[in-house]
């Protein structure tokens, strides 16, 4: 190579090892670890025998770890298909509306993404206090006359979930909001003025028109919302803990993962072992599902 050469790949290895310095250090060599740490026996803190796929076998086949790993991850397929179907839908919606310019649309985008910006604490303390029994929705329901309605919002494993899953769409609605709204506002204003000169409904510009050229962003929507819904924890940890109350009915693979590998009072002891092989899954889901959607939505880009 020559210096002109050399200088170049100097300049790409200095700009590249920073990012690499860091997905190395917080997610490969933690991913690693888990993988390693997958493969023993183990005594709270203290590691014993080599036992191969032994934890990955008792994860799914032995009780109690595959019932409450089952739960766990139903819980997360319903975080997901909410978020999916409820957020991102009124995300797109409302960045439709806002790329069409409605009255009070700079408004409208601040309100939004506002919450976006909230600490997932705060916002899980605050709703936490909210959504108790003596809280400020049973207050406002007891105030419209409606105490048929009032619940131990938290307390009550038929609603716990679904709480939980609610005060995570409101939180996070504006990111998928502005998203589409920058990928509709991308595409040529020509477009979309030519199909309304030949007589194009709005409907048929959005499904026709809009939708197919804002997959990208769809793809990277979908891959974000697939990577939350399984690593799913904070909020659930700032209001109903890490045990799953009530009765698990709010436990997923993040907060099983916690109180395994950690310790907690419905757990009981550290169980390194265990929680390294859930780890582990979580990392399979999330890369594989990741996977399967990028190529997917290339090849829908493709025969576009």
């Amino acid at each position: 190579m020559n210096q002109k050469e050399i200088n170049k790949t100097k300049n790409i290895i200095m700009f590249i090892a920073p990012a690499l310095a860091i997905v190395t250090l917080f997610i490969l060599l933690p991913l690693a670890m888990s993988m390693y740490n997958s493969l023993f026996d183990w005594n709270q803190m203290v590691k014993l025998g080599f036992v191969g796929l032994g934890n990955f076998k008792d994860l799914f086949f032995k009780f109690p770890y595959n019932e409450r790993f089952s739960n766990a991850l139903s819980n997360n397929a319903k975080w997901f298909l909410a978020t999916m179907f409820l957020q991102n839908t009124f995300g797109l919606f409302f960045g439709y509306l806002l790329s069409r310019n409605i009255a009070g649309s700079n408004f409208f985008k601040r309100v939004f993404f506002l919450p976006v910006l909230f600490s997932i604490v705060a916002v899980g303390f605050l709703w936490g206090m909210y959504l108790k029994p003596d809280g400020l929705l049973n207050y406002f329901l007891k105030v419209l006359n409606l105490p048929q309605y009032q619940r131990a919002w938290l307390g009550d494993a038929q609603y716990a979930n679904k709480a939980l899953i609610l005060v995570n769409i409101w939180r996070w609605v504006g990111f998928p909001s502005l998203v589409f709204l920058a990928a509709i506002d991308n595409i040529p204003e020509d477009n979309i003025e030519a199909a309304y000169l030949d007589g194009a409904s709005s409907w048929t510009i959005f499904t026709k028109i809009i939708f197919p050229l804002i997959i990208p962003s769809i793809t990277i929507i979908f891959v974000l919302t697939t990577i939350g819904s399984l690593n799913v924890f904070e909020q659930i940890f700032t209001m109903t803990g890490v045990d799953g109350a009530p009765n698990y009915a709010t436990d997923t693979i993040g907060t099983l993962f916690y109180r395994t590998a950690f310790g907690s009072v419905d757990a009981g002891n550290p169980e390194v072992g265990m929680g390294s092989a859930i780890s582990v899954v979580i990392y399979v889901l999330t890369f594989s599902i990741s996977l399967i959607t990028i190529a997917t939505s290339k090849t829908k880009e493709v025969e576009l």
